[in-house]
């Protein structure tokens, strides 16, 4: 036989109050009811000394809400790097007391579609809706029975949906000014991405934001763009063509690489050629993969916070829902996350 379940009755009598009381307390409606201090610990006490737990069903019904949220994404779960992003929601859920509820759709529509009825159906109080990397998505119209975020992605279409994103811009910016500060003023290169705005991959949110960004702290400074070279996959092998091509012109002051992998292959290219990071060539990149720390010279990159992304989705997530319930109608905002800079060995100032 199972044990009888501690009801907020048995905690009452532990602690010498009435159920209002012991309800009050736990609901965290002590203070506000003018309970006193003395009251409200006996009543926690009692509650912990008996391990009692409310009954999530019954706090719903009353509440209007589960205490639980949904958190919808392609390929974030099984990938190493942004699996941050869930344990960021995770720690920022478990902070405020709420379930999350996790769920990968590996990219099938259909999926993605039962899934979020799946979530629906079991009443979370509201939904993040995840991208691996940042880009421009349709919004399923499943997500929008309910409060909803999106996370590392923006609405490709017209949306009331808030999106969460990595301040791709300012990341740019940050590269641009590594270089900048290190006395770099010529010879400087993109690999990923050729110079101009048009030059880069269809889709990519982090290439065109990144790239504006160097653009706008480049021009400022009167230093022009030497040259870019676009690439079709941000993959080693990709960068170490790239580096190759530009290698064949001469010999680069600088690479801004467009993520570390890329970085990688450059870093491949010039040392076939004899060439030297940093003494010979500076190099700064994107994202702070693990890769970025194993390299040798260790990588100077800007990091993409995807434990911070996942973390400022809960709470967008959470203010979303207070406006649904008061009623409240707002225009969607982009919440950036700041992405720090990892100054590491890869820049120097240039050789006399």
């Amino acid at each position: 036989m199972s044990p009888r379940r501690v009801t907020l009755a048995d905690v009452a009598k532990a602690a010498g109050v009435s159920p209002t009381t012991a309800s009050l307390v736990l609901s965290g409606r002590g203070r506000e009811m003018r309970i006193s201090q003395e009251v409200e610990q006996r009543v926690l006490k009692a509650a912990d000394d008996l391990q009692y737990r409310p009954n999530a069903v019954s706090v719903g019904l009353r509440t209007g809400t589960t205490r639980t949220i949904g958190f919808v994404s392609d390929t974030v779960a099984t990938s190493r790097l942004a699996g941050d992003m869930i344990k960021g929601a995770l720690e920022a859920a478990r902070d405020r007391g709420v379930m999350l509820f996790i769920g990968e759709t590996e990219g099938d529509p259909e999926l993605e579609r039962r899934l979020l009825q799946a979530m629906h159906d079991r009443q979370v109080d509201g939904i993040i809706f995840a991208a691996m990397f940042t880009r421009t998505i349709k919004v399923p119209k499943e997500i929008t029975a309910g409060p909803a975020v999106l996370l590392n992605a923006l609405p490709r279409q017209p949306s009331t949906l808030p999106s969460v994103l990595p301040d791709e811009i300012e990341a740019g910016r940050t590269a641009a000014r590594v270089l900048l500060e290190a006395g770099h003023r010529d010879g400087i290169h993109l690999i990923g991405v050729g110079p101009r705005l048009r030059d880069v991959p269809h889709g990519g949110v982090a290439a065109v934001e990144r790239l504006t960004g160097i653009r706008e702290v480049l021009t400022e400074a009167g230093v022009k763009i030497a040259g870019g070279r676009r690439c079709a996959d941000w993959q080693p092998e990709y960068g170490l063509d790239a580096t190759r091509s530009i290698l064949e012109s001469g010999v680069p002051r600088a690479l801004i690489c467009f993520n570390d992998r890329i970085a990688f292959g450059a870093y491949q290219a010039l040392s076939e050629h004899g060439l030297r990071v940093p003494e010979d060539v500076s190099v700064v990149s994107f994202d702070d993969h693990p890769l970025a720390a194993w390299m040798r010279p260790k990588l100077t990159t800007v990091a993409l916070p995807h434990y911070e992304l996942g973390r400022k989705a809960v709470d967008v997530l959470f203010a979303e829902i207070g406006h649904h319930r008061s009623g409240v109608v707002r225009e969607p905002e982009i919440h950036r996350v700041p992405m720090p800079l990892r100054p590491r060995d890869s820049v120097t100032p240039p050789p006399a």
